[in-house]
């Protein structure tokens, strides 16, 4: 009987020719034939394993949501919208310095530190930039460094390529932070049924953040070229509330950008993406934007706990006064799910133009009950 197509080349078909590969390195670090290079996955040379696990672990390959929901959290805790609640709060980090020097209220920091400190993690991989400015996944192992990674760059690091590249003996649990297709590659690591892959039980925690689109660097940095900027010169970005423009500061001045010019840099991938919120992970975090004029709780994060760990960590931040918690009013919970429902119509709306069937859903199953609901709606 013939062979059907290898996984790698059921990749480059379904994933990379498609235009949906989303940057996060869950296919790299596995074996000599793939890398990243200037943000593209690169197939070297030919393989013809049929069950590899470049295919498997791809977060826009055949996704068993349902499966994963059930494996990772508690039934009762599943939302349409945004998947498991535990809780949901606004908080932010107590220590001023890491508020000053982290991206809105430093929530993510604070919590990898205490995590690190109290021995439920031994190292972190982070979004960071190699010396051509590219985005790499950085490994870090001491909690007074995670500081100079708090900032967003608003661009996908290949974190999975690094959570690969770890040696199978590591002795610790390693801690993640991880964009919305990450957290789902990440997902597919930790309940991997794979025979003999024990890696993914090396995943100690799951940070995610919540997210609508990420950057393609080569496209952004054309555009920064446009207002005589670099993306190395970039110290901080942000999409300020209730504004339609991305803010960036450097040493020398400050720059606002348009959104409607911006769009045409965000990832083609993006558009076929149905989570904001990061639902596979064990705790999500994202600005506060809700209510008021200025949509937003200035300096504040909005998290969902989703996990036992992530409720086990946020309790433990609390006890510890590494982390100033709120419970967050119910006009915020609301906008939440309303924005992330949003983001799930958009996203399968164009899923099915580019199928052109609500049965063929890329890398979504039709079966899924979340996806039938916003199929309906």
């Amino acid at each position: 009987m013939a062979k059907g197509l290898s996984a790698q080349a059921k990749l480059k078909k379904q994933v990379l020719e498609q235009s949906l590969c989303t940057g996060c390195g869950a296919c790299v670090g596995l074996c000599p034939y793939q890398v990243i290079h200037a943000d593209r996955t690169v197939q070297l040379f030919s393989c013809d394993l049929q069950e590899g696990k470049c295919y498997t672990f791809c977060p826009r390959t055949s996704v068993d949501f349902d499966r994963i929901r059930r494996i990772l959290y508690d039934s009762k805790d599943i939302t349409a919208q945004i998947g498991a609640v535990k809780g949901f709060y606004l908080a932010r980090a107590a220590d001023p310095h890491l508020r000053a020097k982290a991206q809105h209220g430093g929530t993510v920091t604070a919590l990898l530190q205490l995590a690190m400190e109290e021995g439920l993690i031994s190292a972190a991989i982070v979004s960071g930039q190699n010396e051509e400015g590219e985005p790499e996944g950085r490994v870090i192992d001491k909690s007074s460094e995670l500081i100079r990674y708090a900032k967003s760059r608003f661009t996908v690091s290949p974190t999975g390529a690094a959570f690969h590249q770890m040696p199978d003996g590591f002795g610790g649990k390693l801690g993640v932070v991880a964009t919305p297709c990450q957290a789902t590659a990440f997902a597919k690591i930790r309940t991997s049924d794979i025979e003999g892959y024990a890696k993914g039980q090396s995943l100690g925690l799951v940070i995610g953040l919540f997210c609508g689109w990420t950057l393609s660097p080569e496209k952004f940095k054309h555009l920064l070229g446009q207002y005589d900027l670099t993306y190395e010169k970039i110290i901080e970005m942000d999409i300020p509330a209730g504004r339609s423009v991305l803010s960036l500061k450097t040493a020398g001045s400050d720059v606002e950008i348009p959104l409607s010019e911006v769009d045409a840099c965000v990832r083609t991938a993006c558009r076929y993406c149905v989570d904001s919120t990061a639902e596979l992970a064990d705790l999500s975090v994202g600005a506060a934007r809700y209510g008021g004029e200025c949509c937003e709780m200035a300096g504040w994060n909005q998290v969902i706990v989703r996990s036992e760990t992530g409720a086990k960590l946020m309790n433990l931040a609390g006890a510890k006064g590494v982390v100033e918690i709120l419970e967050a009013p119910a006009q915020a919970f609301d906008a939440l799910k309303a924005a992330a429902a949003e983001k799930k119509k958009k996203g399968l709306k164009a899923i099915t133009i580019k199928t052109g069937s609500a049965k063929k859903l890329l890398y979504l199953s039709s079966d899924d009950p979340v996806v039938k609901a916003y199929l309906k709606g």
